[in-house]
């Protein structure tokens, strides 16, 4: 049995380099599988909410030093983004929308781009409708907390401002597409069949 992982020849390697047919008909079956995969098992359905995050550097630190300014930001951003994956707006989203707080946490939601400008609030759901609802709830409640928490001078920089941006009909897109799957499709079917030719194959 040692022929089924003994190493490929140079023979071996020009051979399967010149069977371009090989190369072709893998590819396209690859993507194929991949595209069928999408279709019976389709990528949930991602929704995105903006909150504007302003934090008004040239009030807040007006004499102050870049680095300065630059651990000003550091810090705010970390204690707004402790805000937005918090107990209390996560107890929140659940009990509103009958999710799972472990479910909210484990990839339903995703917080991109935390820094001063636009904050992105993802959803993921099966259902369209549905990671729009959470997307927007969770961006209209971040921006309340945050709000709350500046009025009552409960840790953030009371120049900070939020506005929720973007809560309304909301842009909605699969969490991968469909030329992704083809892509992957093809390549690991070429991968794993260009393996299965070099190191498994019966000695002559």
């Amino acid at each position: 049995m040692s022929w089924i992982f003994s190493a490929p020849s140079l023979d071996d390697l020009i051979h399967l380099l010149k069977a371009w047919k090989f190369w072709v008909f893998g590819a396209v079956l690859g993507a194929l599988i991949g595209g069928a995969i999408y279709y019976i098992v389709p990528a949930t359905y991602r929704a995105r909410a903006t909150v504007n995050v302003d934090f008004n550097l040239e009030e807040a630190w007006p004499q102050d030093t870049d680095r300065q300014q630059f651990y000003y930001l550091e810090r705010e951003t970390r204690k707004l983004e402790e805000i937005a994956w918090s107990d209390d707006i996560m107890w929140t989203l659940s009990s509103g929308l009958l999710v799972p707080v472990e479910e909210l946490r484990d990839g339903k939601l995703k917080l991109s781009q935390p820094a001063d400008a636009g904050w992105h609030f993802y959803a993921q759901d099966k259902n369209p409708e549905r990671a729009r609802e959470l997307a927007a709830a969770w961006a209209h409640i971040f921006e309340q907390k945050v709000r709350e928490n500046i009025a009552n001078s409960q840790g953030l920089n009371s120049f900070i401002r939020v506005d929720a941006t973007q809560t309304e009909n909301l842009p909605v897109e699969r969490s991968a597409a469909l030329t992704a799957y083809l892509t992957t499709g093809a390549i690991l079917f070429l991968t794993l069949s260009a393996v299965g030719i070099l190191f498994f194959k019966k000695p002559k």
